[in-house]
Protein backbone atom coordinates (compact mmCIF):
# COMPACT_ATOMS: atom_id res chain seq x y z
CA UNK A 1 0.00 0.00 0.00
CA UNK A 2 1.36 3.25 -0.88
CA UNK A 3 2.35 5.75 1.92
CA UNK A 4 1.82 9.43 1.17
CA UNK A 5 3.98 11.38 2.43
CA UNK A 6 4.14 15.16 1.18
CA UNK A 7 6.23 18.20 1.42
CA UNK A 8 5.41 21.59 0.75
CA UNK A 9 6.92 24.91 -0.34
CA UNK A 10 7.98 27.20 -3.58
CA UNK A 11 9.89 26.03 -6.67
CA UNK A 12 12.64 27.47 -7.07
CA UNK A 13 13.65 25.51 -9.95
CA UNK A 14 12.76 23.22 -13.27
CA UNK A 15 15.15 21.22 -14.98
CA UNK A 16 15.16 18.37 -17.52
CA UNK A 17 16.08 15.20 -15.31
CA UNK A 18 17.90 12.85 -17.32
CA UNK A 19 16.42 8.83 -16.39
CA UNK A 20 19.64 7.70 -18.98
CA UNK A 21 23.14 8.77 -19.57
CA UNK A 22 21.46 9.31 -23.21
CA UNK A 23 18.53 10.75 -22.23
CA UNK A 24 17.50 13.25 -24.42
CA UNK A 25 13.62 12.95 -24.36
CA UNK A 26 12.70 15.83 -21.91
CA UNK A 27 9.83 14.17 -20.63
CA UNK A 28 10.89 14.36 -17.13
CA UNK A 29 11.62 17.46 -14.82
CA UNK A 30 13.59 17.87 -11.58
CA UNK A 31 11.30 20.36 -9.54
CA UNK A 32 13.71 22.19 -6.79
CA UNK A 33 10.79 23.00 -3.60
CA UNK A 34 12.40 25.14 -0.38
CA UNK A 35 9.68 25.40 2.02
CA UNK A 36 9.81 28.52 4.75
CA UNK A 37 12.28 26.76 6.92
CA UNK A 38 14.97 26.40 3.85
CA UNK A 39 14.63 22.75 3.48
CA UNK A 40 15.05 21.51 0.10
CA UNK A 41 13.86 18.48 -2.03
CA UNK A 42 13.79 17.71 -5.38
CA UNK A 43 10.94 16.40 -7.21
CA UNK A 44 11.36 14.17 -10.61
CA UNK A 45 8.00 14.95 -11.99
CA UNK A 46 7.29 12.27 -15.07
CA UNK A 47 4.78 11.49 -17.06
CA UNK A 48 3.35 9.59 -15.42
CA UNK A 49 2.99 12.22 -12.09
CA UNK A 50 -0.56 13.20 -11.82
CA UNK A 51 -0.67 17.43 -11.60
CA UNK A 52 -4.32 18.44 -10.08
CA UNK A 53 -5.69 20.46 -12.92
CA UNK A 54 -3.48 20.18 -15.30
CA UNK A 55 -1.99 23.29 -14.25
CA UNK A 56 1.22 24.00 -15.45
CA UNK A 57 4.12 24.89 -12.33
CA UNK A 58 6.47 27.39 -12.82
CA UNK A 59 9.38 28.76 -11.10
CA UNK A 60 7.84 30.70 -8.07
CA UNK A 61 4.38 28.59 -7.36
CA UNK A 62 3.88 27.23 -4.05
CA UNK A 63 2.90 23.54 -4.55
CA UNK A 64 2.69 20.58 -2.66
CA UNK A 65 4.79 17.25 -3.64
CA UNK A 66 2.92 13.36 -2.61
CA UNK A 67 5.51 10.73 -2.97
CA UNK A 68 5.38 7.23 -1.87
CA UNK A 69 7.01 7.20 1.94
CA UNK A 70 7.85 3.52 1.34
CA UNK A 71 9.76 4.20 -1.72
CA UNK A 72 13.62 3.57 -2.17
CA UNK A 73 15.34 6.91 -2.35
CA UNK A 74 18.86 7.65 -3.12
CA UNK A 75 21.04 8.68 -0.36
CA UNK A 76 21.73 12.11 -1.77
CA UNK A 77 20.92 15.30 -0.44
CA UNK A 78 18.88 17.07 -1.21
CA UNK A 79 16.70 14.46 -0.89
CA UNK A 80 15.30 13.49 -4.48
CA UNK A 81 11.56 11.73 -4.19
CA UNK A 82 9.58 10.19 -7.29
CA UNK A 83 6.57 12.83 -7.38
CA UNK A 84 3.00 10.88 -7.76
CA UNK A 85 1.16 13.87 -7.00
CA UNK A 86 2.12 18.08 -7.71
CA UNK A 87 -0.69 20.14 -6.51
CA UNK A 88 -0.28 23.88 -6.64
CA UNK A 89 -1.70 25.78 -4.05
CA UNK A 90 -4.81 27.55 -4.69
CA UNK A 91 -6.68 29.87 -1.73
CA UNK A 92 -10.01 28.36 -0.86
CA UNK A 93 -9.11 25.08 -1.96
CA UNK A 94 -7.62 22.57 0.34
CA UNK A 95 -6.65 18.97 -1.22
CA UNK A 96 -5.68 15.58 0.33
CA UNK A 97 -3.75 12.85 -1.21
CA UNK A 98 -4.42 9.58 1.05
CA UNK A 99 -5.98 5.89 1.41
CA UNK A 100 -9.67 6.44 2.51
CA UNK A 101 -10.86 3.40 4.01
CA UNK A 102 -15.04 2.01 3.82
CA UNK A 103 -16.29 4.57 6.32
CA UNK A 104 -14.13 7.17 3.83
CA UNK A 105 -12.25 8.41 6.30
CA UNK A 106 -8.70 9.29 5.66
CA UNK A 107 -5.61 6.72 6.48
CA UNK A 108 -4.78 9.22 9.18
CA UNK A 109 -7.79 9.59 10.58
CA UNK A 110 -7.84 13.73 10.26
CA UNK A 111 -10.97 13.79 7.52
CA UNK A 112 -13.81 12.19 6.52
CA UNK A 113 -15.57 12.56 3.23
CA UNK A 114 -19.18 12.78 3.25
CA UNK A 115 -20.41 12.11 -0.82
CA UNK A 116 -23.35 15.00 -2.39
CA UNK A 117 -24.80 13.96 -5.90
CA UNK A 118 -22.64 17.69 -6.43
CA UNK A 119 -19.05 15.66 -5.76
CA UNK A 120 -17.53 15.08 -9.34
CA UNK A 121 -16.33 11.15 -9.08
CA UNK A 122 -13.07 11.25 -11.92
CA UNK A 123 -10.48 8.90 -12.63
CA UNK A 124 -6.96 10.26 -13.52
CA UNK A 125 -7.73 10.76 -17.06
CA UNK A 126 -10.75 12.92 -16.35
CA UNK A 127 -13.33 10.25 -17.31
CA UNK A 128 -16.31 9.46 -14.64
CA UNK A 129 -15.54 7.43 -12.18
CA UNK A 130 -19.17 5.20 -11.34
CA UNK A 131 -17.79 2.70 -8.82
CA UNK A 132 -17.75 2.91 -5.20
CA UNK A 133 -14.56 5.54 -3.58
CA UNK A 134 -14.12 3.76 -0.76
CA UNK A 135 -11.04 1.74 0.31
CA UNK A 136 -8.99 3.61 -2.49
CA UNK A 137 -6.17 5.84 -2.50
CA UNK A 138 -7.83 9.36 -3.34
CA UNK A 139 -6.99 12.72 -4.90
CA UNK A 140 -9.51 14.53 -2.36
CA UNK A 141 -10.23 18.31 -3.26
CA UNK A 142 -12.33 20.32 -0.60
CA UNK A 143 -13.70 23.36 0.95
CA UNK A 144 -14.79 23.86 4.50
CA UNK A 145 -14.49 21.40 7.20
CA UNK A 146 -16.45 20.61 10.65
CA UNK A 147 -13.85 21.31 13.79
CA UNK A 148 -14.52 17.51 14.61
CA UNK A 149 -12.29 14.96 14.75
CA UNK A 150 -12.30 13.80 12.37
CA UNK A 151 -12.95 16.87 10.33
CA UNK A 152 -15.89 16.06 7.42
CA UNK A 153 -16.37 17.62 4.50
CA UNK A 154 -18.10 17.24 0.97
CA UNK A 155 -15.48 17.39 -1.67
CA UNK A 156 -16.39 19.24 -4.69
CA UNK A 157 -14.28 16.33 -6.34
CA UNK A 158 -12.59 13.60 -6.07
CA UNK A 159 -9.69 12.14 -8.29
CA UNK A 160 -9.75 8.41 -8.31
CA UNK A 161 -6.21 6.48 -7.76
CA UNK A 162 -6.59 3.68 -9.78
Amino acid sequence: MTQFYSFHGTVTKISDFMVTPNDQSGCNKLFTVTNNSGAIVNFVVSPTTYVVDHTTIVVGDRITGYYDGNAPVPLIYPPQYQALVIVKDHPHQNVKVDFFNSRLISSDGQLQLNLSPFTQLLLTNSQAFIGNPANRNLIVIYGATTRSIPAQTTPMKIIVLC
